[in-house]
């Protein structure tokens, strides 16, 4: 009788006394770069040696990811992101109608969804909003019923404004709304310095991509520290190039200063630095290089 497979570790960073466990959705296909970040050309690309074979192949082509990361923080078990989503009808082919293990994979890592806590949205675009809820009796209802969801209360204040195309309504549709009208969501002012969301865990302003797009740092205990990007950082070809950004940027300008102020701010710290789209190895430390940065993993 053949034995049955060895469970693949989920992959892990130790922040402190912490740990941060990387949820894997899926990989996104090699179009995706292009799309996303149009200025960072083959060539753009191939002058950053360290870039390769983790964050880009031979050719130039970036390697991107979908997943989640989760930790435990002030007595909470925390998600930050949730992806893309499983069954949901998507206007991009890549993230359309997709079946994952995605639960499984959070219940592997020690978040089974009833014991979600605490879920942070760092904004509200289709491929971080996904797993929000799921499909049950041809109704989409929450994924994490005892938690409470958390966005910028500029992030959805700006949505709520804005005229929407018909593929974001049916995002917000089946992955927002259905929190809201649960009671699920709450929305917090973020301040220019950060805000303390729970002891260890700070959300941090990093407009541009989105108005309220936010940054979440947690503060691990015995001097760690860990920074999840979400989209002020698509990729660590932005990290040689913070003025390289993504096609669906807001506010492009808002969205570089940003990203810069992040980097210098981190740039020779201890901080950890977990990508939200970052392919693995997924985090590591920026330096100054020259007059950018780089990724030291």
């Amino acid at each position: 009788m053949p034995s049955a497979p060895t469970p693949t570790p989920t992959p892990s960073w130790t922040v402190g006394s912490s740990v941060v466990c990387r949820v894997d959705e899926t990989p996104l296909p090699p179009e995706t770069g292009p799309w996303l970040l149009p200025a960072a050309t083959a060539d753009v690309v191939l002058r950053q040696d360290w870039l390769r074979p983790h964050f880009a192949d031979g050719s130039g082509t970036l390697l991107l990811d979908s997943h989640s990361f989760a930790f435990e923080a002030g007595g909470l078990r925390v998600l930050v992101d949730t992806g893309i989503g499983n069954g949901k009808t998507r206007a991009n082919p890549a993230w359309h109608d997709l079946r994952t293990g995605y639960l499984d994979h959070l219940t592997a890592a020690g978040f089974p969804p009833d014991a979600v806590d605490l879920v942070i949205l760092t904004h509200l675009h289709t491929d971080h909003v996904g797993w929000n809820t799921r499909e049950v009796d041809g109704a989409w209802v929450p994924t994490f019923p005892n938690a409470r969801y958390v966005t910028s209360r500029t992030e959805r204040a700006f949505w709520a404004g804005r005229a929407m195309d018909e593929a974001r309504r049916q995002m917000f549709d089946d992955s927002v709304v259905p929190v809201e009208a649960a009671g699920l969501l709450d929305l917090v002012d973020v301040a220019p310095g950060g805000t303390e969301l729970t002891p260890g865990v700070r959300l941090l302003p990093t407009p541009g991509h989105t108005p309220g797009h936010i940054a979440v740092e947690l503060t691990g205990g015995d001097g760690g520290r860990a920074l999840i990007t979400g989209d002020c950082i698509h990729h660590p070809v932005q990290f040689a190039h913070p003025g390289i950004g993504s096609c669906v940027d807001i506010d492009p300008e808002q969205s570089e200063r940003s990203r810069r102020t992040l980097l210098g701010a981190l740039a020779g710290t201890d901080t950890l630095v977990l990508g939200t789209h970052f392919p693995p190895p997924t985090a590591g430390h920026v330096v100054a290089d020259g007059g950018s940065y780089r990724l030291r993993m």
